[in-house]
């Protein structure tokens, strides 16, 4: 008989416990909580161009690599005496259902939007019973528990921090009437910006595209560097909130762009390469040139 889901999962379990086991895997005995964080990041981010590529063998590899963070957290939590993955598995399964009264009970949502408000609800119900029962406030309250924005990570990336802490402050009312507001906001933006830019020392902003580590980096003032960030990060903002605004995720969009820019910049290079030169033997017209029809490749006309 083949395995159940079931026993599939138990043997990942007891396969996490034997290489952390005396005798076991040494590199795995080593590991730690903090470790292994970076691996956890970079695997969820594997997950990720897994999907943008549409790629679903490699999708089930980077899912069971996702999933091997989580039982290595939970047997090195057993370990120390913490919890175990079954205190894991049973505070989603609770979730879960308590969160989706409209499918497990005779709550009633008709649509995602009456969800989102829903689940929202539920949660903040979750907390004031938390601290009546003193259980205190989690690590993502301390701040300031009765704030609607609790709870976003700041440990994120920053494109979905800001997607989630503007996403919370919409639902109590905070935000744009229709997109234009946001263009208008956009465009005071970049004008807030420029404004900033009359003040760089001359000859103004250059590519510092030579050097290493920055070397070529043109000296600023540092009041004026604090500025500039502000202001482009006020960028940044308004067109997360754009994104948001059109129910884009804009992590996956830059992600795509990023992607974009890697295939056409790759292509130049390759046409170059052929005529045994580098990009910086080319002059800016000809890699225009060049960018151009890298895009033509992409949409052939």
């Amino acid at each position: 008989m083949p395995e159940t889901t079931g026993e599939r999962f138990e043997r990942a379990v007891s396969i996490m416990a034997r290489l952390r086991a005396p005798g076991g895997c040494p590199w795995d005995r080593e590991q730690t909580f903090d470790s292994i964080k970076p691996y956890t990041l970079e695997e969820a981010y594997e997950v990720l161009e897994a999907i943008d590529k549409r790629d679903w063998y490699e999708l089930t590899g980077e899912l069971g690599d996702l999933l091997l963070q989580v039982l290595f957290y939970s047997q090195m939590a057993n370990e120390q005496g913490s919890f175990s993955v079954d205190d894991v598995l049973d505070r989603l399964s609770n979730k879960l259902v308590e969160r989706h009264p409209h499918v497990f009970g005779d709550v009633k949502a008709e649509t995602s939007s009456d969800v989102l408000r829903n689940w929202e609800a539920l949660k903040a119900g979750e907390k004031k019973k938390r601290l009546a029962a003193g259980g205190g406030k989690s690590a993502r309250e301390e701040d300031n528990p009765q704030s609607v924005l609790a709870g976003v990570s700041s440990a994120i990336p920053a494109l979905l921090e800001a997607y989630k802490l503007s996403s919370r402050a919409a639902h109590v009312g905070f935000d744009w009437p229709n997109v234009d507001g946001l263009f208008d906001k956009l465009h005071e933006e970049t004008a807030e910006l420029q404004r900033e830019l009359e003040r760089f020392p001359a000859p103004g902003p250059r590519p510092h595209n030579s050097g290493v580590a920055g070397s070529g980096r043109q000296a600023l003032p540092e009041d004026l560097r604090a500025r500039l960030e502000d202001e482009v990060g006020d960028l940044f903002f308004v067109l997360v909130n754009i994104a948001r605004y059109l129910s884009l995720d804009p992590e996956s969009a830059l992600r795509k762009t990023n992607r974009k820019f890697k295939q056409r910049f790759q292509w130049i290079e390759a046409q170059l390469r052929a005529s045994g030169r580098t990009p910086q033997q080319a002059t800016m017209d000809e890699l225009e040139s060049l960018w151009q029809q890298a895009k033509q490749q992409e949409n052939p006309k």
